[in-house]
């Protein structure tokens, strides 16, 4: 598959490879380490493996002898734990302790900082009933539609504390159980609950990873679930985040797997929808949580590790804590599905306001990147950064996962993004990249270019909650540059290219592509 060249990427300087990781084949690279612990990275000779990045995971590695220490000062344990495998995928970049594109599987052992803050962020991908050519000639009302909606208080999604409840404890089945608020007269004024359909009400089977993740309680989010009293509404639901995350109107530009498309509902020209979005502050405050019920049990005679990674035993001595952290988890991981669902509502609203008929809008998948999986024999499986690409189970009565499991992987801003179905590799412990993976640290693609830059949004619309062809803002130069500096840690040339990264993939035996998607434009928080 060819590379794609993102609007306003420049070429960068060719950078020599870490010598450390050596070349097995054609896709996938072997980590030595003083471990032994079997670490493989899937990445193609033209796609790079930041040094820094291996650096991070060599620091993580030290986790192994974490848990042989852990091992022998805790008697009476039925596994002994460790660090059993590390797959990383393309996307493979230095992040905040742990590097992005990691997949950990422990036995005996779970690693909270292993799955990280944002919990449950992922991506959806809905696709409608409208083509790029019906789109195209309303862009300009489309931008300042979505403005509304997203930043200028248009969402107007309000939440009983039984829907808030419900969704924290089970996931959409939760905020759905007693249906859509109001008849027709009230949905009205219902903000982005007006875009709800038969289609979200009923059989999702195959097409969400998972509709929730039930638990019996949500005792650590009661603040945000009796907020306002009844029916209210908060800045946190509905919002897009920072950083890398989006919501995108994109069109399929190209098929290479009709079959799958045609099951998936994906036809050349037709206008889709992406969002990624994860659990916000309730994710930082699950993640807080599991930080510390880990450190609570952190045993006397074991010093603490000097990578910083704290992880749980799963044994009965650490069960209350541990459970308290699981709970707050499912909590958060709920939370995202659920806001992941609202955003694509948002987006749903814009596209109706601007279309001649009925819109509609069916999803295609909703796929987590950060999560964790028990699995029966004990070990479990921690994704940071890197998203489930389960191969064909026969399941999903309209296509969903009975032709492999939907892979969603977004190119940076203005760049191609790429479904492809997941061909259930054990050697990636089924796993693929959720991007394409950044290249250049947020503070140095703070100072890039100016004219890279203008050149980029001459030709691509990013929505912000800052219009600066607002007179009122143009007149404010600080206010202006700090814009700028934030929509260059974002911009095209920052990132890997996504072509490598994917072929990357199919190289590799993890996932085929199906169809590519071309941006028309991104709202960015």
């Amino acid at each position: 598959m060819p590379s794609s060249t993102p609007t306003g990427r420049s070429s960068a300087p060719t950078r020599r490879p870490d010598p450390r990781p050596v070349r097995i084949d054609d896709s996938w690279l072997h980590l030595p380490n003083p471990y032994d612990v079997p670490v493989e990275i899937c990445a193609r000779a033209d796609v790079p493996v930041e040094s820094v990045a291996i650096d991070e995971l060599l620091t993580v590695l030290e986790t192994a002898d974490t848990l042989r220490r852990l091992g022998h000062a805790v008697p009476g344990l039925d596994t002994e734990p460790r660090l059993d495998r590390v797959v990383c995928t393309p996307d493979f970049h230095k992040g905040a302790g742990i590097p992005i594109g990691t997949v950990l599987r422990t036995v005996g052992a779970l690693i909270p900082q292993a799955v990280g803050n944002d919990i449950n962020c992922g991506m959806r991908v809905e696709a409608t009933s409208l083509t790029v050519e019906q789109v195209r000639p309303h862009l300009d009302r489309l931008e300042r539609r979505l403005r509304h909606l997203f930043f200028e208080g248009g969402r107007r999604i309000g939440l009983t504390p039984r829907q808030r409840e419900g969704l924290l404890r089970e996931g959409l089945p939760g905020l759905l159980a007693d249906g859509v608020p109001g008849g027709p007269a009230a949905r009205a004024d219902a903000g982005a609950w007006r875009q709800v359909g038969p289609d979200d009400l009923g059989d999702l089977d195959g097409r969400l990873h998972s509709v929730g993740f039930p638990v019996s309680s949500a005792d650590d989010f009661q603040d945000w679930i009796t907020s306002g009293g009844g029916t209210s509404y908060d800045s946190i639901i509905g919002s897009v985040g920072g950083g890398n995350h989006f919501a995108e109107l994109q069109y399929v530009s190209r098929v290479h797997d009709g079959a799958t498309a045609y099951a998936w509902g994906l036809t050349p020209g037709q206008v889709v929808l992406m969002v990624h979005s994860g659990s916000l502050s309730l994710g930082h405050q699950a993640n807080a949580t599991g930080r510390d019920q880990a450190k609570a049990a952190w045993p006397r005679t074991v010093p603490m590790p000097r990578n910083r990674i704290l992880p749980m035993l799963l044994d009965e001595r650490t069960a209350t804590g541990r459970q308290r952290y699981l709970t707050a988890f499912a909590n958060a991981a709920n939370f995202a599905i659920g806001n992941r669902f609202f955003l694509a509502l948002m987006m749903r609203a814009g596209l109706a306001d601007i279309s001649a008929g009925e819109l509609r809008s069916r999803l295609v998948y909703d796929a987590p990147h950060n999560l964790l999986w028990p699995e029966p024999d004990g070990a479990v499986l921690h994704r940071k950064g890197a998203t489930p690409a389960g191969g064909a189970d026969g399941t999903g009565r309209d296509g969903g996962r009975a032709w492999g499991e939907p892979v969603l992987v977004p190119g940076s801003m203005g760049a191609p993004s790429h479904l492809l179905r997941g061909l259930g590799n054990p050697r990636s412990l089924g796993s693929a990249c959720h991007g394409a993976g950044r290249s250049v640290p947020r503070g140095a693609a703070a100072r890039g270019s100016d004219d890279q830059l203008d050149a980029f949004l001459r030709e691509f619309r990013v929505v912000t909650p800052l219009d600066p062809g607002d007179p009122t803002v143009a007149g404010r130069r600080d206010i202006v540059d700090a814009w700028r500096r934030d929509l260059k840690q974002e911009a095209p040339w920052v990132y890997k290219e996504v072509g490598p990264v994917v072929e990357s993939l199919r190289t590799a035996g993890v996932a085929e592509p199906v169809v590519e998607l071309r941006p028309i434009l991104t709202v960015k928080g």
